[in-house]
């Protein structure tokens, strides 16, 4: 709770410690860890399901039978689930739904010159794996998050891996959202599964989803293998920065860096602000509201890497946020549209008073799935077109082809490629002869 009892002034900063005091956290990598996973990576590829069961005895106390969910208990499992999560379930579903779905991107058809046709088609993934973890809490809003796009992008076969025992929540949510398949399965082992496939598990194009280390570490390895498959991103601890001005509600200030920490001792939130009373009842609010929250033994933990920044205008504020690139991005000020206009690096961003975070993990209809450690910069949050991938086509006529053989032939002479230009010739002389 330190750093937060402690304001910083922009303006009194050189440009090494204005770098500095927007640094990440550090966290080592455990060789320990890449190591492990390396080894449970090949297990799962040399013994299949044998290994999976092995591991789940071991990390997860459960000796299982059989991984995969049957049909009966999943429908069964819209029994246990109360009508109230039923209707906020629906209503996220419906506004998820609604945001992806006016993602479709239109296939490119177009001359690019008289004969020669030029197409961009866009074709759903056939198979994607989605990771739902259960370490606090079964991550349901996930399992919205990721297989409906995936329904929506139009991907066959959707498979879900969630450490046992699967609570009936997710069960229900992964069933009224489409999911195919759903195992028993957690951990690194269940990446593996679903890389290179086992009797039980079959495997995917794709894999998605959040988890811990061992989970990340799995999926970075999974993807560098040559028959790997591909996956959604690297997702490191949670973030949030906050722009404010004199105007902003510091009660909800407070809530809204809270609600950031709790995500996990690693989550970083950081305040920058043009108002110092602003900067010093949010510091009162969040005592206040520390005192009312079950986690809040473990909060203060996170909050000793976060900082409150005091500016001199709201530019200084857009900068910083720039430079620092975060996950999410509140901006609780009079205008927030007019800071929005110089917003460059941001996964998720919250306008006004009204819109919390909460709002984007949960229901407002945007994705949760975001880069994170400032990926921002060069990466977007998980869309529709992350299901999918770009097939290109193109179609010459002969005359297209004549027309461009000349301009083929110099760059293939040029690259010192002469079969490629050998495939132009050969073709131009068939015309000539035909003529």
């Amino acid at each position: 709770m330190q750093n937060f009892e402690k304001i910083i002034y922009w303006d009194e900063l050189n440009c090494q410690e204005k770098k500095d005091i927007l640094l990440r956290p550090i966290f080592k990598k455990n060789f320990s860890i890449k190591k492990k996973v390396m080894e449970i990576i090949d297990n799962v590829k040399n013994y299949g399901d044998s290994a999976l069961k092995k591991y789940s005895i071991l990390f997860e106390k459960n000796n299982i039978e059989e991984f995969e969910i049957c049909k009966k208990d999943i429908l069964l499992s819209s029994s246990y689930v109360s009508n109230d999560l039923k209707s906020a379930i629906e209503t996220a579903k419906k506004n998820i739904t609604i945001f992806h779905k006016a993602q479709n991107i239109p296939d490119v058809d177009i001359e690019t010159q008289h004969g020669v046709r030029c197409q961009a088609i866009y074709c759903p993934l056939d198979s994607i794996g989605i990771y739902i973890p259960s370490g606090i809490a079964p991550l349901l809003s996930t399992v919205l998050m990721l297989s409906i796009p995936a329904k929506i992008a139009g991907c066959k076969n959707i498979i879900l891996c969630s450490p046992p025992p699967i609570c009936s929540e997710i069960l229900y949510a992964a069933n009224i959202c489409g999911v195919d398949r759903i195992f028993q399965i957690g951990g690194a082992q269940s990446i593996a599964a679903l890389a290179f496939g086992t009797k039980s598990v079959p495997k995917v194009n794709k894999i998605f989803g959040p988890g811990n280390a061992y989970v990340t570490e799995a999926k970075l390895q999974v993807s560098s293998y040559l028959n790997g498959p591909s996956i959604d991103m690297l997702a490191g601890p949670s973030e949030l920065l906050i722009i404010s001005d004199e105007t902003a509600d510091p009660d909800f200030i407070a809530a809204d860096l809270l609600s950031q920490a709790e995500h996990g001792i690693s989550s970083q939130v950081i305040l920058v602000t043009t108002c110092i009373k602003v900067a010093k009842k949010v510091i009162f609010y969040l005592k206040k509201q520390l005192k009312n929250l079950s986690k809040s033994f473990e909060i203060p933990h996170v909050l000793k890497n976060c900082i409150i920044i005091l500016t001199t205008n709201l530019s200084e504020c857009t900068e910083i946020s720039n430079m620092y690139a975060p996950e999410h991005l509140i901006i609780n000020t009079q205008n927030p549209r007019l800071i929005l206009n110089n917003v460059l690096n941001a996964s998720s961003i919250f306008l006004g008073s009204w819109s919390p975070e909460s709002a984007g993990d949960y229901a407002s209809g945007t994705n949760h799935v975001l880069p994170t450690y400032g990926k921002s910069i060069s990466t977007s949050a998980l869309g529709l077109y992350d299901f999918k991938k770009r097939v290109l086509v193109q179609e010459l006529t002969s005359k297209g082809f004549m027309n461009l053989s000349k301009t083929l032939e110099v760059l293939s002479e040029f690259e010192n490629l002469e079969a490629h230009k050998y495939a132009v010739k050969i073709r131009v002389n068939r015309l000539k002869e035909k003529k």
